[in-house]
């Protein structure tokens, strides 16, 4: 099982967020290889024309080593950058604490590197979040999903749509953590349903998961005296 994980990466020392912010578009798209290659700090950005960044403001920002322009790409200014990255950052995204693969450019904003990613299942996931939260980096879940998406509405264990919807969001948010990370009640507000409706749609899809993993229900035999 592979997952498609979307989020928001939060912290001072992500490259390029200051020069988001300078931007009349307030954002840039980039592709990188953090947490996939080695030593890996090369960048390849893409501007809107209309921001007016040169190779000379490029080369001035503090985190560039080198800089090479590429050209033209679906309208936008390409360079290729070479990075130096701060600290924090190449320790936590070290590719062999985890791997994950780029499924988008990662849209840089003031508020924070966008990203999709492919992971091999939740506890990749949660352990790179973990590990970017030591370093003192944010990271915010906005969407997460098991590949490939199921055609008949339930997934191979019998799971509904809907229990498969809320055991992942209740992995992801980190309700089977120990102390737990979030309550039902935020787990059904995010669902847009009642915490009743939220505790019943765990409650079914942990009951099947066991018996999907189990077999059937053994059958209870009365213990005679």
């Amino acid at each position: 099982m592979t997952l498609t994980a979307e989020f928001v990466i939060r912290s001072p020392s992500l490259p390029f967020v200051s020069l988001a912010a300078s931007l009349p578009s307030q954002q840039l798209e980039c592709v990188h290889g953090l947490c996939h290659e080695g030593g890996s700090r090369v960048f390849v950005v893409y501007l809107e024309p209309d921001d007016n960044v040169s190779e000379a403001d490029l080369s001035a920002l503090d985190e560039v080593v080198d800089t090479s322009p590429l050209g033209r790409a679906s309208g936008k200014e390409v360079y290729q950058l070479t990075i130096e990255l701060a600290d924090v950052v190449s320790e936590a995204f070290a590719p062999e604490r985890f791997t994950a693969t780029q499924m988008e450019p990662t849209v840089v904003t003031p508020d924070g590197w966008y990203e999709t990613k492919l992971f091999q299942n939740y506890n990749a996931f949660n352990g790179m979040r973990t590990r970017c939260e030591e370093y003192g980096i944010g990271v915010e879940l906005v969407s997460i999903s098991q590949n490939p998406p199921e055609d008949d509405g339930s997934s191979q264990y019998g799971l509904t749509e809907r229990q498969q919807e809320a055991l992942q969001l209740a992995i992801a948010r980190g309700y089977y953590e120990s102390p737990r990370q979030v309550s039902t009640k935020e787990l059904a507000e995010e669902m847009d349903i009642s915490q009743p409706s939220m505790s019943s749609l765990l409650r079914r899809g942990e009951r099947q998961l066991l018996t999907s993993a189990l077999g059937s229900q053994p059958q209870v035999r009365s213990l005679s005296r």
